[in-house]
């Protein structure tokens, strides 16, 4: 575990030198400051706070692509319409704006501290008017629900989360319903990363609700009775096909899939 844990350190490290414009800072930073201001080769900038759970989002979507951006955009038109469920800092939704200016993407997120990044995010890539910050939780239903925030806008937050990693906190939530009616009742493209929320408000909605759907990617985690296959058989009922599935070596149930609409 000690050498795997050197192994990830030195290519993080190696990625702030290759992937971002001000790598000999964010190395400095990692080291000494509470923040980093990671600025991307391709012009985005993110403020992040100097914790693991909140910098590694910023690397695997700029530096690992782990969602495959140019593969998933591809074919959308230039003004689509996205729902980021588990926005985090905005780490998704900035890179997709940053490839798609045309774009509108409506961020999720539930964490009140993790809100406070993205909304920060948003502004700092002058994105206001096409990155609208919803500071809730998408689930099965209306109201409120509880899930764990260690207020340090860690990834990790949610359902899924740890004990003993943070705080349970009460936040408010909506449905898939409410979040696609916020989009303006068109959406071309849904990103999850819900920590466990997402066979709930998907498996829950209305199949009409995703005939505009052109791309989903998601990362599903284990939630007992529900697996990867409860959520392919609902998107193959709507027309939207698995065409990857990435699962985890190490946690059984948890991996990526990305979907694309075939009928």
């Amino acid at each position: 575990m000690a050498l795997r844990g050197i192994g990830y350190a030195g290519r993080r490290v190696r990625q702030s030198f290759t992937h971002f414009e001000n790598g000999p800072r964010l190395v400095w930073d990692m080291l000494r400051s509470r923040e980093m201001v990671v600025r991307t080769r391709s012009g985005i900038t993110m403020h992040v706070p100097n914790v693991p759970g909140a910098r590694f989002p910023v690397y695997e979507v700029n530096a690992d692509d782990v969602y495959r951006l140019g593969e998933l955009l591809d074919g959308l038109r230039p003004d689509f319409v996205g729902i980021d469920v588990g926005g985090h800092i905005g780490s998704f939704s900035t890179a997709v704006l940053n490839r798609f200016p045309g774009a509108t993407m409506h961020a999720y997120e539930a964490s009140p501290s993790t809100a406070d990044w993205l909304e920060r995010n948003a502004a700092a890539n002058g994105l206001q008017e096409h990155l609208h910050v919803h500071r809730e939780a998408v689930s099965d239903h209306e109201g409120t629900l509880e899930f764990v925030d260690n207020g340090q806008a860690s990834a990790h937050n949610g359902l899924t989360a740890p004990d003993g990693l943070g705080t349970v906190v009460s936040v408010p939530c909506v449905t898939f319903a409410q979040a696609h009616a916020a989009a303006g009742g068109h959406v071309d493209l849904v990103k999850s990363d819900a920590e466990g929320a997402e066979y709930g408000f998907i498996l829950t909605s209305d199949p009409a609700l995703w005939t505009s759907v052109q791309r989903v990617v998601m990362e599903y985690h284990p939630v007992e009775g529900h697996s990867l296959g409860d959520l392919v058989a609902y998107f193959e009922a709507v027309g939207i096909s698995l065409v990857r599935d990435e699962p985890s070596p190490d946690v059984p149930g948890l991996g990526n899939a990305w979907f694309a609409r075939t009928a």
